[in-house]
């Protein structure tokens, strides 16, 4: 049976199939070869594009806003002090009133709960660039990694290392259980993820054969990974908690070390940037053959664009 996404919202993994995840890296991978090869698409012609941002970005607002104009759409740049969004006005006033002039929206910000109020309102397609819960986008463009790196997702071991509760951790569970990717979190108990999604994660992999686990003991978390992924140690709003969270998540540190204790050489390092490197990565792992952070960079904008184009495109 054919896939068809046309008019759904992108707002968490939790939404999409297995399948339908595959269908997305798939043609991912048809609009970076097209791109590459330099044919101009035209899948989202005479379509306009509202990019709401709250949070300050550099992948995200440059991978919708290059994808639009790549398919033939129009971006339209929104920032948090362009519009009443929640202030003057009602998120459903808002939304009721760009889903009539937009035929797509994409939301970066802080609440869950406002990207979905402007999906239930706006009546076009909704595409989450980031919350505090999720950051469904930065997957799709991480998977397109490991899959170009590997040519499966299925069966390897990807550990995510750090803060264990932020939106990425949150999010690579969630996409590589549904994919079939065994996930491990490696973090301090006090960062581990929250109980109720790690139980409707591991609920998932019970379906796709995957296994998602916790572990406080970064060098028996990482043996055998495949992929070692990090973040920053406090997310955007959370600036306050810096000097803790180096003193919690020192030991955490992708080194050398902590590379080599995989027992794997073909380990690969991702990162979704920016990279505070010193802290969560050092700068010799950063730079070296295994980290594949730049890749993973382009990889937002064919991700971002095979989103759009299959909810939206023609």
């Amino acid at each position: 049976m054919a896939i068809n996404l046309r008019g759904r919202s992108f707002l968490t993994l939790k939404d999409f199939t297995s399948r339908e995840i595959a269908y997305l890296l798939d043609l991912s991978m048809d609009l970076k070869r097209k791109k590459r090869a330099g044919i101009k698409g035209d899948l989202l012609e005479n379509k306009n594009v509202a990019l709401i941002f709250e949070k300050s970005s550099t992948r995200t607002r440059c991978a919708f806003t290059v994808a639009c104009i790549d398919e033939g759409a129009h971006p339209e740049f929104l920032g948090k002090n362009d519009i009443h969004l929640g202030k003057k006005e009602d998120v459903q006033d808002t939304a009721r009133v760009l889903g009539r002039m937009f035929d797509g929206i994409q939301f970066r910000g802080f609440s869950q709960d406002l990207v979905e109020a402007l999906a239930k309102h706006s009546g076009v397609p909704v595409w989450n660039g980031l919350t505090d819960a999720y950051h469904p986008t930065q997957i799709l463009a991480d998977f397109l990694t490991i899959q170009e790196a590997f040519g499966k997702l299925k069966g390897l071991k990807l550990v995510y290392i750090g803060d264990g509760r932020n939106n990425m951790a949150n999010s690579l569970m969630i996409g590589a259980a549904k994919v079939g990717m065994h996930c491990t979190i490696a973090a301090p108990e006090s960062l581990f993820p929250e109980a109720s999604l790690v139980e409707e994660v591991r609920a998932i992999a019970a379906e796709t054969g995957a296994k998602i686990v916790l572990e406080s003991d970064p060098k028996k978390a990482v043996k055998d990974a495949d992929a070692i992924y990090t973040d920053v140690w406090a997310s955007m709003g959370e600036e306050d908690k810096v000097a803790d969270r180096i003193a919690l998540l020192t030991p955490y540190q992708v080194n050398s070390e902590l590379m080599s204790a995989t027992g794997n050489s073909e380990t690969i390092f991702l990162h979704c940037l920016p990279a505070n490197k010193g802290q969560e990565v050092t700068e010799e792992v950063f730079e070296s053959s295994r980290s594949l952070v730049f890749d993973e960079a382009e990889n937002r904008l064919h991700t971002i664009k095979a989103v759009m184009v299959a909810t939206l495109g023609k």
